[in-house]
């Protein structure tokens, strides 16, 4: 057992519930790791994935509350199995063998004692490719600190500029503040962006936005304070996949994808305001095809 799951405050909700006991916080996690996917994952930036596909793990439980959430049943905790420490550092040396270019863990930070033990060994007993955070943006500046000298890349959304819509949207008004502190620390760890000889990252921060339906004005602000404040720093990814699920129906101006129109105004602000190298997506990404199967 860990201490830092003891008066738990490992996510900005600062529950301070015993996880060790068996309590759940708002991030619906005991102590016990739960995981509802490992494989290689092909759909993310061509610098993650590259041909070779990411080492993708994807972890039970989260502490933000997107009622758009793709993966809702894992991030609610009704989806995965529980694996013990050795068993998630063998997860990792497997995916290496299999090619990946790197390890992924997604929505893992209420778990970072474990993370971080587990990357120790896995290092120990022959992993060298390089760990990515998958974070929504919602990490304390803590958990970050627990888990600095185990990630090498972090793979960060930026969702909300303004507070309304992520109390609307997250039940997390302090979102903008959280995630802007997050990505700074993020950057401090990382430094500027560096690849290998095959353009794939081996260092840096990815921050990625997701344009939602309607919100075109928030998707602009983010943008501008990242490209104010990190320039060069950061690596831009702008998503278009915003993909309608059950539990959006009754915000209507969810119910539908993001429009052609609505997404060019977002890429087109952008290359005004000089931020001309970033990732950007095709329609064919908001299909529920991209949505992995947890089991």
């Amino acid at each position: 057992m860990y201490k830092e799951y003891e008066n738990c405050t490992l996510c900005p909700r600062k529950c301070g519930i015993n996880r060790n006991l068996g309590e759940k916080g708002v991030c619906t996690q005991t102590s016990s790791v739960k995981i509802g996917r490992s494989a290689l994952h092909y759909w993310e930036e061509p610098c993650i994935s590259g041909e070779k596909g990411s080492g993708t793990v994807f972890f039970s439980g989260c502490s933000l509350r997107c009622i758009y959430c793709q993966n809702y049943k894992l991030g609610r905790g009704n989806a995965g199995q529980e694996l013990c420490g050795k068993e998630l550092c063998d997860i990792f040396t497997d995916l290496q063998k299999q090619g990946a270019h790197n390890i992924n863990l997604v929505t893992a930070e209420h778990f970072a004692p474990h993370i971080k033990d587990a990357v120790i060994k896995a290092r120990k007993k022959g992993l060298v490719i390089p760990v990515i955070l998958n974070s929504g943006g919602y990490v304390s500046l803590r958990t970050l600190e627990i888990l600095k000298d185990v990630i090498d890349i972090y793979l960060v959304d930026f969702k909300y500029m303004d507070s309304s819509l992520a109390k609307k949207y997250s039940s997390a008004p302090d979102y903008p503040q959280i995630a802007c502190k997050a990505i700074s620390k993020m950057v401090e760890f990382t430094g500027d962006p560096v690849f290998d000889e095959d353009g794939m990252l081996q260092k840096g921060t990815v921050v990625r936005h997701l344009c939602l339906p309607s919100h075109t004005d928030d998707s602009r602000k983010i943008l501008k304070y990242l490209f104010d404040t990190y320039n060069t720093k950061i690596i831009y990814s702008i998503m278009r996949q915003y993909t309608p699920m059950d539990e959006c129906r009754e915000y209507e101006n969810l119910c539908r994808r993001i429009t052609d129109e609505e997404y060019d105004e977002v890429i087109d602000f952008c290359l005004e305001y000089g931020l001309e190298d970033a990732y950007i997506q095709d329609g064919e990404c908001a299909l529920e095809s991209f949505i992995p199967e947890f089991r």
